[in-house]
């Protein structure tokens, strides 16, 4: 996951400001010297006896606000009356902190320090908190700033809820759900459902239905646990070939097994796998599938693939523990963008022009294909290549035949994955078709469709060079998942 920064501040807040005064505050703070040990410090703490004399300690009066004055006291030695020992082990950093301050902002520390059974204690150690995590939500509590990044914010949810701290929590989670892809949805779907964030698994399970195929094939698959797997295999709605997900969960299984010191073989694979070897629902792959793939990976006992082949091939079919019902998966959704359409003696013609739409969702959806209307004089075949964009960017292209029927139906032409597209923002696709027949195409175009939940905006794109816009032409049809 690519590192990212998201940062959130109360309103008529310079943050600019607040960076600059926390710098000058650590300058003239008199800090106690202290024995050097192996625990990290800010280098922010540090600063000369010198330096500290030169500002004075009027630096109260220099910013006038409460907010600004608490941001000074955010890790620093000034005035604090407790210190914090972060991290595992070996990994320590000591974190100066202010007990009225954190009370304030959080009911743990409340009772810790001021309820019925508060510890007079100076140094609390939190080995089960990141250093860096633990300073983002001191941040947080001083100044209202949140400033989270990638490789952070799981460790950041874990103190957010730790320390009660309903906002921080939120903004991780809204963090998290703007950064959710194919490739590290399925760690998020463990994690959302261990800090009981119903919203984040829900939109967990909308990238994993479906982009199940990117999802299980992806490193973070192999780093779930196995509550996770089952559940994930257990899935009805994966829009997926069976036989990925028997290979999904055999790299699982290897996994597994260096993670437990095991040797990586077909007998330690199932061992791992349990029970979870038979959600895997092998009678919807094909005959062919099953030999090359499943019966030659040595997962399967003898009886198993003898049953399966038997099931595959007898009348009288033997009883399996795996479940015989193929996957239901996603009903691709379709918005259809024309009122009407026609066909003329001299339109639509294509001789390798583009035909091309820009688009844009209030709502995250995933872009399957296209329906294209297809020849107006009988059975034609035609070649498309389609394209998805973004401010220039190809997102995803396919280049197919499909064979039209000589009505005015649209014809489904698919991306070899479904796309991820963002709300709010506009894409463009094209359709560059070569055929000699010419086709019907669209008329009485809108600008502004409701297609279910979702709603989509249309206008022109500088890519059509063949007469496609919003009131007519080709792409009558978008077909995505939601």
């Amino acid at each position: 996951m690519e590192a990212e920064l998201f940062s959130t501040s109360l309103p008529h807040c310079d943050q600019v400001e607040v960076v600059e005064v926390k710098k000058s505050f650590t300058q003239l703070s008199r800090l106690e010297p202290r024995e050097e040990t192996g625990d990290k410090r800010d280098p922010g703490l540090l600063d000369s006896a010198e330096e500290q004399q030169e500002e004075g300690d009027d630096w109260q009066a220099e910013h006038p606000t409460l907010r600004e004055r608490n941001a000074l006291m955010f890790n620093n030695e000034h005035m604090a009356d407790v210190h914090f020992i972060v991290g595992p082990p070996g990994e320590t950093q000591r974190v100066p902190a202010h007990k009225y301050v954190l009370a304030v902002g959080s009911s743990v520390f409340g009772a810790m320090f001021y309820g019925d059974l508060a510890e007079g204690q100076s140094e609390i150690h939190i080995p089960d908190v990141e250093p860096a995590a633990f300073l983002v939500l001191l941040k947080y509590m001083y100044s209202d700033e949140i400033e989270l990044e990638a490789d952070t914010v799981l460790a950041t949810l874990y103190a957010a809820k730790k320390y009660i701290v309903p906002a921080l929590a939120k903004a991780c989670v809204s963090f998290l759900e703007t950064s959710l892809e194919a490739k590290n949805a399925c760690v998020l779907l463990s994690q959302s459902q261990l800090f009981e964030e119903p919203e984040l698994t829900q939109r967990c399970w909308e990238v994993i239905d479906a982009q199940a195929e990117l999802a299980l094939q992806s490193e973070g698959f192999c780093e779930i646990d196995l509550p996770t797997l089952e559940i994930i295999l257990q899935r009805e709605t994966l829009k997926i070939h069976e036989v990925v997900v028997f290979q999904a969960m055999l790299s699982w299984a290897a996994a597994e097994c260096r993670r437990q010191g095991l040797a990586v073989t077909p007998r330690n694979q199932r061992v791992v796998l349990g029970k979870a070897l038979y959600l895997v629902r092998i009678p919807a792959m094909t005959l062919q599938e099953f030999a090359d793939r499943v019966a030659q990976s040595g997962v399967l006992t003898l009886e198993e693939t003898n049953n399966v082949f038997l099931w595959f091939t007898a009348t009288n079919k033997p009883r399996l523990e795996f479940s015989l019902v193929k996957r239901a998966g996603l009903a691709p959704q379709r918005c259809h963008r024309f009122q009407s359409s026609a066909y003329r003696s001299n339109q639509w013609r294509y001789r390798g022009r583009c035909d091309s739409i820009q688009f844009a969702v209030d709502r995250r959806i995933f872009m399957a294909g296209l329906g294209l209307y297809g020849s107006s004089g009988g059975k034609a075949e035609y070649t498309v290549k389609i394209e998805l964009k973004r401010q220039g960017t190809i997102l995803a292209q396919n280049l197919t035949k499909f064979l039209s029927d000589g009505s005015s139906s649209t014809f489904p032409v698919w991306f070899e994955h479904p796309v991820q597209v963002e709300q709010d923002m506009f894409y463009t696709v094209s359709a560059v078709l070569d055929g000699n027949e010419l086709s019907y195409f669209g008329q009485e175009g809108m600008t502004e469709v409701q297609c279910g939940k979702v709603t989509f905006q249309f206008q022109c794109s500088s890519d059509s060079t063949n007469g496609t816009g919003v009131q007519g032409g080709q792409i009558p049809e978008l077909v995505f998942y939601c």
